[in-house]
């Protein structure tokens, strides 16, 4: 049993009346045992339950970030490239179908470098992982170590950071999640890291206001310039189609103490129809992902386009979002992401 992090569980789990938060440097020290097993399964348990009842604040989240950009793995920065990073739930979607390995594959294809991380099926939603939808694209992230996906990452301008190999510190704290029953705020953790240690913009889903808030607080103490939050689908980056899309942007240039530029986007406003399309099954999803791949017709094909318009747009690769769509349709009907797909499976094979 570590003392001091029974201290540290005191101090947030003493109730509404008497419990406090930590603060930066307490959180990170918190974080630091759990990941590296100085805390006993039973003080882990205890602290992630008390820190979800109580709610964690952007102050926790700055320090457990701190920890993990001690211990957890980082591809290396390329010279002058400022990356992407895609952070969505890592438990998967249920209802929705996803689209943000095609988005990122169009973002990719026009030139930007994109991060994105995750793992296996996991509680409490167990949805459909983004590296089961990779792998059905024909690309084995599992297959590689941090060094090896840092290579495909320098080749094609895109890396998935799988968390079980890359991170398994991280990883070994999500059984927790099916014992409590529910997601400990540690999972917010997944929707804010940045696992690339050169300059990022950071685009973080989430489904309620005060976590956009704790988002806000946690970047401001670190220093995070440049980030988007996105009211997605199922707390992913996923923009909706039924209802307005609420985004709020962070440019580096303006101080951090500003508010965010917010966006309202609706879908019916750019020839979209405001349906977003079901996840029947995975199988099905990845026989759709794979038509849409090869410059054919789906349901699908919308939310696609409605994305990667959107986030070609917000990168500055397009002058509006427009134009943003008709770049990623052609893309696509042209055949330059089924190649895209193609060079990435060859690259990944041959790490």
């Amino acid at each position: 049993m570590s003392d001091a992090f029974r201290e540290l569980l005191k101090k947030i789990g003493s109730g509404p009346h008497t419990g406090q938060a930590l603060n930066r440097e307490e959180a990170a020290s918190a974080m630091r045992m759990m990941l590296l097993g100085e805390a006993t399964p039973a003080q882990i348990g205890a602290f992630s339950i008390a820190h979800r009842i109580k709610r964690p604040t952007g102050e926790e989240l700055a320090g457990m970030l701190d920890a993990y950009d001690e211990i957890g793995p980082q591809l290396g920065a390329i010279a002058g490239i400022e990356a992407i990073v895609l952070g969505v739930p890592y438990d998967g979607r249920s209802r929705t179908a996803p689209v943000t390995l095609l988005t990122a594959l169009i973002l990719a294809n026009a030139g930007e470098w994109v991060v994105v991380h995750g793992g296996d099926r996991m509680p409490t939603k167990y949805g459909v992982p983004l590296i089961d939808l990779w792998q059905g694209l024909g690309i084995d992230w599992r297959s590689l170590d941090l060094a090896q996906t840092q290579a495909v990452f320098e080749k094609t301008g895109i890396g998935f950071v799988y968390v079980p190999a890359h991170f398994p510190e991280a990883a070994s704290l999500i059984p927790y999640r099916e014992q409590i029953g529910k997601r400990p705020p540690i999972a917010t953790l997944e929707l804010i890291w940045c696992p690339y240690a050169g300059k990022a913009q950071i685009v973080s889903g989430f489904v309620h206001p005060p976590t956009e808030n704790m988002f806000r607080e946690a970047f401001r103490l670190r220093g995070q310039a440049h980030f988007t939050t996105v009211k997605g689908l199922e707390g992913s980056c996923d923009l909706p189609r039924d209802r307005a899309a609420i985004v709020g942007v962070k440019q580096p240039e303006r101080s951090p103490h500003d508010d965010l530029e917010r966006l309202l986007l609706h879908a019916r406003d750019y020839g979209f129809s405001s349906v977003n399309v079901p996840l029947c099954s995975e199988a099905f999803l990845i026989e759709q992902m794979q038509a849409i791949v090869k410059g054919e017709e789906s349901d699908l094909l919308p939310s696609v386009l409605w994305n990667a318009g959107f986030y070609l747009w917000h990168r500055g690769i397009a002058s509006n979002l427009e134009i943003g769509t008709q770049i990623a349709k052609e893309a696509l009907s042209e055949g330059q992401i089924a190649a895209k797909v193609g060079a990435i499976a060859e690259a990944v094979a041959a790490s």
